[in-house]
């Protein structure tokens, strides 16, 4: 491997005159290897490690460090492509490349590659965090690789328009189109002018409305100024109409609902096939927002038993009752989960199924163990992010249990995210 310009200047020695290697701005010339967790290869360059961006496993690229705190690896973008991957396509994007929009990580690579790429991803966490071999194929969700993404967040730059922020980095790209947006999510956003050093949340619900939220701190207007975080002005009614599970769902538009159209059927399936609640008993519904899958529990317990959502955000608890309010069995505990399930009136609740949708970055060792403890005869986990999925598993196996399936779905195309159904059982 060969360097493409002269050496990275070492004008910062730490204390002791020790050279603390600084790559940054280099050209460097590598062999890309496998595919990593975050959206990026793994490269070797001179004993250091590189991530690279904009790569594909097996491809030779010139790459132009973009990171380097002085470690053992740094982060950089291919800039050249000597020898392309086979997998290799044409971003569709025109704001996809290096230095520019950090929304998606793999425009381009085909997406049949995308999926095997996610596949390699889920099966190496799972292997090195909870010593669990398991084949994994990424399904994709009807409707292709763009126009999917209902809800997106963009930022407000210098200039009053709006775009998206660029990887790793403050910068606004600003943006006249999404690919990856569904039909008609971002005329409005991309098209006026807006208060400098805000933010825009963009939803486009089931029934095509679309609804735009502007917050931050804009520049001074009219010599008034706004509070930081708090929403400037709103466009639509902000109550987003989504269909799911055989139910109409009316939440705040800025509430969590899953981004692609067709991820909260799919995943409320999968529950409903593996929770496989019997009539009468007990069902947790965990980080449960409005209760998308307290509905299916519901069902499957009947009005003689009982589905118990433990949600942290009032808004969502709010939705959620009302949504669900034909449902007696169910009831909104709001609160943290780690908090809820170590209360006194949880103590003795023992359920027969637990149904967990945890945020990116996982359960924990304390939910796990409080879930554990109650020796529920099947786990159902939603995980959005496959390193704390493996964490937990390990964490889950600790305590008697075991992985007894997993589904994976491309509820993000063109992202290194992936959707994860896992099934857990008692050790046999």
């Amino acid at each position: 491997m060969t360097s493409h310009d002269k050496p990275a200047d070492h004008d910062d020695l730490p204390t002791g005159g020790v050279e603390k290697p600084n790559w940054r701005h280099r050209r460097i010339e590598v062999e890309v290897g496998p595919v990593a967790h975050g959206g990026h290869c793994v490269a070797r360059h001179e004993g250091r490690v590189v991530f690279v961006r904009h790569s594909l496993p097996g491809e030779l690229a010139v790459v132009q460090i973009t990171d380097d705190t002085g470690g053992s690896f740094c982060r950089g973008d291919a800039v050249e492509i000597l020898r392309p991957s086979a997998d290799r396509v044409e971003p569709p994007c025109p704001f996809s490349g290096p230095g520019l929009c950090g929304g998606c990580d793999w425009q381009h690579a085909s997406w049949e590659a995308q999926r095997d790429l996610k596949a390699a991803v889920v099966e190496e966490q799972l292997h090195r965090l909870a010593n669990v071999d398991q084949a994994v194929v990424v399904e994709e969700l009807p409707g292709g690789p763009t126009g999917w993404r209902t809800r997106m967040r963009m930022a407000v730059g210098p200039e009053r328009r709006a775009g998206f922020r660029g990887h790793r980095r403050h910068n606004v790209v600003v943006v006249d189109e999404c690919v990856i947006a569904a039909p008609g999510a971002l005329d409005e956003a991309v098209r006026r002018e807006w208060a400098v050093g805000g933010e825009l949340s963009v939803t486009r619900d089931a029934g095509g409305q679309v609804h735009i939220t502007e917050s931050g701190k804009p520049q001074p207007r009219n010599g008034r100024r706004a509070v930081p975080g708090r929403p400037i002005r709103r466009r639509g009614s902000g109550t987003a109409v989504e269909l799911a599970a055989e139910r109409t769902w009316r939440l705040d538009a800025e509430g969590f609902w899953q981004v692609h159209p067709a991820a909260a059927d799919t995943l409320a399936a999968v529950v409903r096939e593996w929770a496989d609640a019997g009539p009468g008993t007990l069902a947790w519904d965990l980080y449960g927002g409005v209760g998308l899958f307290a509905s299916v529990l519901a069902e499957q317990v009947g009005p003689t038993g009982r589905v118990v959502v433990v949600e942290s955000s009032h808004q969502a608890v709010q939705d959620g009752v009302a949504n669900l309010s034909d449902l007696g069995q169910v009831e909104f505990r709001r609160g943290k989960v780690e908090d809820v399930l170590s209360s006194p009136d949880f103590v003795d609740q023992n359920p027969d199924v637990v149904v967990l949708d945890p945020p990116r970055k996982g359960a924990g060792k304390v939910v796990v163990g409080e879930i554990a403890r109650r020796s529920p005869a099947r786990v159902v986990y939603v995980a959005c992010d496959p390193a704390a999925l493996a964490r937990d598993v390990a964490t889950f196996a600790e305590l008697g249990y075991q992985l007894a399936d997993l589904r994976a779905f491309d509820a993000f195309p063109m992202t290194h995210h992936v959707e994860c159904v896992a099934l857990l059982v008692p050790r046999t």
